[in-house]
């Protein structure tokens, strides 16, 4: 299987996303650390899609973004070649129903954690504020992502 891949960097950090499994990505120092872990990324994606997984793969970087952002933070300005095209109803169709069940398991996840305000991770401080390191607030860290990327495209989020 071919893995078409977004390199994105800034000298010092790598993201590299997998274009054609919406959200699958993987991090590293390194592109070839990224690429090191891209078949385990992509073997929990069709997973979690209820797909088999596949035991030999080639990564291919068909898109390279030089980024000034802070990667290690997953902080991201590319927008993928293939993304710049209208949708169809069937690939809108798609990736709604994929982003309706990562919602639906994120609340699972969220509801599962019994003490929402527990933490055992140490504090640290990215480009956006405190890290999150509770259940609670990751939710919150969530949502206001979500406000944030709606405004950018003119939709108001009312949660």
């Amino acid at each position: 299987m071919t893995i078409n891949c977004v390199w994105e960097h800034n000298g010092r950090d790598t993201l590299l996303y997998a274009v054609d499994f919406v959200g699958a990505y993987t991090r590293g120092e390194t592109l070839e650390a990224a690429v090191r872990k891209m078949q385990a990324e992509i073997c929990s994606y069709l997973k979690w899609c209820g797909k088999k997984a596949v035991t030999s793969m080639d990564i291919v970087i068909i898109e390279e973004k030089v980024s000034e952002l802070a990667i290690c933070d997953a902080d991201s300005d590319v927008l993928f070649e293939s993304e710049k095209a209208p949708l169809t109803a069937e690939e809108y169709i798609k990736l709604k129903a994929l982003a309706l069940k990562s919602a639906q398991d994120f609340l699972a996840l969220y509801d599962s954690v019994p003490d929402k305000n527990a933490t055992a991770a140490p504090e640290r401080k990215t480009f956006y504020g405190q890290v999150p390191r509770t259940a609670n607030e990751m939710y919150e860290h969530t949502k206001n992502v979500n406000t944030y990327y709606f405004a950018e495209i003119a939709v108001d989020a009312d949660h």
